[in-house]
This record gives C-alpha cells, structure tokens and sequence, in this order.
C-alpha cells in the first residue's frame, strides 16, 4: 500500500508541475488571432481590337484574380499596372501576364492597394482599361468556407 501511495504522490507532482510548465508557454503577444485578408475577388477583362474592358471597373483594395480573355486575331500580353499622380513617392505595382493566344484566356493574381491602375496591352490602337482601387474591403475572417 505504501508503494501505490508514493507512486501516486510522485505521478500528481509530475502532472502538476507539467500544467504549470505548460500554463507559462502561453503569452497571448505572440500568438495574437490576427485578422485574415479581405476574401479575393474575381475582375474580368477582355482584349478587343480597339479596346480593354474591365468588370468590376470599382471595387475595394485586397487580394483579386483578373482574368484575362484574348478575343482578338493575334496573341497579346496584359499589364496591370498603377498610374502614379506626377511626383508620387510610393513604388507602384507592376504585373504581366504571359503572351494570351486568340481567343484564349490567362489569370493574373495581385493584392492591389488603394489607387488607379491602368490594363494595357503592348499594342498601338489598343485604348487601356482603368480601375479605381477605393479603401481596403472588410477582413473575411469570419467568413466561412471559402475556397
């Protein structure tokens, strides 16, 4: 009997002196719950002869997915790019897609902050599409199931 209650007492310090252990690891600075990102959002564009389009032309800053269609004879390449007011100081964002066949489509994945921004094509004659980029959209942390 003394052996059972020996063994008892020393395996209820071990477990005692663990949840102690354990209890001083947790420092709520180091792992704060912090906010995801905005849940990314899907922005069409189409290449025609004389134009880009783009849909949604307005929408708030974060994470999106433009999809790009090639609906002309001849394979082109997008560029999504910020237009800079004269003297900005902030570098701007810069993205290209590969060369697009006709009557093919690409994706081009950007987190783009607030501002204009400008898809353009590397062809003459070809007039640019404009979005304007407002404040950043909510936090989708407590959206649930998201792809």
């Amino acid at each position: 009997m003394v052996r059972v209650s020996r063994l008892h007492a020393v395996l209820g310090t071990a477990a005692i002196a663990a949840t102690l252990a354990l209890a001083g690891c947790a420092d709520d600075d180091q792992h704060a719950n912090k906010p995801r990102p905005p849940a990314p959002i899907v922005v069409t564009a189409s290449i025609a002869k004389d134009r880009v389009s783009v849909s949604p032309a307005r929408f708030g800053a974060g994470p999106i997915s433009l999809i790009v269609t090639n609906q002309t004879a001849r394979s082109q390449q997008v560029t999504l790019e910020s237009v800079m007011s004269p003297g900005g100081d902030r570098a701007g964002l810069r993205q290209n897609t590969g060369p697009i066949n006709p009557r093919d489509t690409a994706q081009l994945d950007a987190d783009v902050p607030e501002g204009t921004y400008e898809v353009r094509v590397g062809v003459e004659g070809v007039r640019p599409a404009t979005i304007d980029v407002g404040a950043r959209r909510p936090s989708a942390q407590q959206d649930l199931m998201l792809p």
